[in-house]
């Protein structure tokens, strides 16, 4: 098992179960035995084929006289596994990224098809500018969609909602590898002990403007730190939340959506490990991953329960709840090269109305004089700034609120209306999308 059959075993899990990348990926490199180095390259072209999966369909459909939707499973990602390593990976030669795909569908699917895939990818252009020169004659909202290998009706509202320049640059950073985002646990370490650890392990990290929050590239030599509790990987936009939140030593705080973890281990952080969290997920096992986590970080005061966020939360009145909802993900794109294929309109409009569900929820379940903050990891109005304004039609005896703590720079710029915050991809190194808003509740 090599690196290309690992990334070919992978894409046909994705495609035909519906398995998340990083999921499938994992579950490989535990069962075969790969080095570092063809972990990587698996890791890249299964990456670098699902972002770039329309672009590769696009100059694979020039010389592959099929519809390549109908083509066999095996067919498809072996072709597109050969295509990015021609078009991205110049690293490796022309006729070694051909001769080894060949040999993987001769392996899967026989001599025919083996045939097929030396005859496509011979014929396809040695460098990106000749490829992808037909696309010149396509109308604009199309060429951008497939240069840029977002769905098209995705494009088109990012150009309506943002306008030209901030849609190339979310695009652009969607299709960029994702720094890995590193939170100092203040409870075992301080930022200034940790840079210098880091440094000292070789690692140049990549400031952000927030005191507890560093990037890196280079996580392999992070990863120690990690399994010690001494930082926590979580990128800065995700921390927005629970800065919003402003929960004190000795709070109650129910979080709703709780999994993986990372928002109600930072609480427990900033609340200084008093008080208590609820953290509350469906899912038994991904409860038992938090507790865990909490555990490395020495934190106390989170408990896990089990159950559905619209009919489970405990039996105490919290003083705030943070509301990290299930949403399309469209801010963390890059992060989840998969992800753009799974958002559709009807997926879209499936999660606004759970949304607006569990606001009400969280509604009922919050005492008076409380702080809810609502959140997102997506860029769509409708999941955002809409989504709380029909909330507050529906609950007038809520009200957006600043924030009483100092926020980052970073963020308060980007403030829209009171204690509101979006960050866009490509706005700042390294940042997620995301959003967030803090609402009181009056009465």
């Amino acid at each position: 098992m090599n690196a290309r059959e690992t990334a070919l075993l992978v894409l046909k899990e994705i495609e035909q179960q519906g398995i998340k990348s990083d999921q499938s990926l994992h579950r490989h490199f535990r069962r075969h035995s790969l080095d570092r180095n063809e972990s990587a390259l698996a890791t890249e072209l299964v990456n670098g084929v699902l972002r770039q999966r329309l672009l590769l369909d696009f100059v694979l459909s020039r010389h592959y006289h099929h519809d390549m939707a109908k083509a066999a499973p095996v067919l498809r990602a072996v072709l597109r596994i050969g295509a990015y390593q021609l078009l991205f990976l110049d690293r490796i030669p022309a006729w070694s990224a051909v001769d080894e795909c060949v040999k993987l569908a001769k392996k899967y699917k026989g001599r025919h098809l083996a045939g097929i895939v030396n005859a496509v990818l011979r014929k396809i252009p040695k460098d990106r500018e000749a490829a992808e020169a037909p696309l010149r004659a396509e109308p604009p909202a199309k060429r951008l969609s497939i240069a840029s290998s977002h769905p098209e009706w995705l494009v088109l509202r990012w150009l309506e909602r943002y306008g030209e320049e901030k849609t190339l640059a979310m695009l652009s950073a969607n299709n960029e590898p994702p720094l890995t985002g590193l939170r100092v646990n203040a409870l075992k370490t301080s930022p200034e002990t940790m840079r210098k650890a880091l440094l000292d392990a070789g690692v140049v990290p990549v400031e952000t403007g927030m005191e507890r929050f560093m990037l890196t590239r280079d996580f392999t030599s992070v990863e120690p730190f990690v399994r010690l509790g001494l930082v926590t990987v979580q990128n800065p936009t995700q921390a927005l939340p629970c800065l919003l939140l402003g929960a004190c030593p000795g709070n109650t705080v129910l979080d709703m959506c709780a999994a993986p973890g990372g928002k109600s281990t930072f609480l427990g952080e900033l609340m200084q490990n008093k008080g208590s969290i609820i953290a509350l997920d469906r899912y038994p096992n991904k409860c038992e991953k938090i507790a865990r986590r909490a555990e490395s970080l020495g934190i106390t005061i989170i408990e896990t329960i089990a159950g559905d966020a619209l009919d489970s939360a405990g039996e105490e009145r919290p003083d705030a709840i943070l509301l990290d909802t299930p949403c399309t993900g469209s801010g963390v794109l890059a992060r989840r090269p998969d992800l753009r294929w799974r958002i559709t309109p009807g997926k879209l409009d499936e999660l606004t109305a759970l949304q607006a569900r569990l606001l009400d929820r969280a509604a009922g379940l919050l005492r008076a004089g409380g702080i809810l903050v609502y959140a997102t990891c997506s860029v769509e109005e409708e999941e955002n700034g809409r989504q709380i304004d029909r909330f507050l039609d529906r609950h007038p005896d809520f009200v957006r609120e600043r924030s009483p703590h100092a926020l980052p720079e970073i963020f308060s710029s980007r403030e829209e209306k009171p204690g509101s915050y979006l960050t866009l991809p490509g706005e700042h190194e390294g940042f997620d999308g995301g959003f967030a808003q803090r609402l009181r509740k009056r009465r």
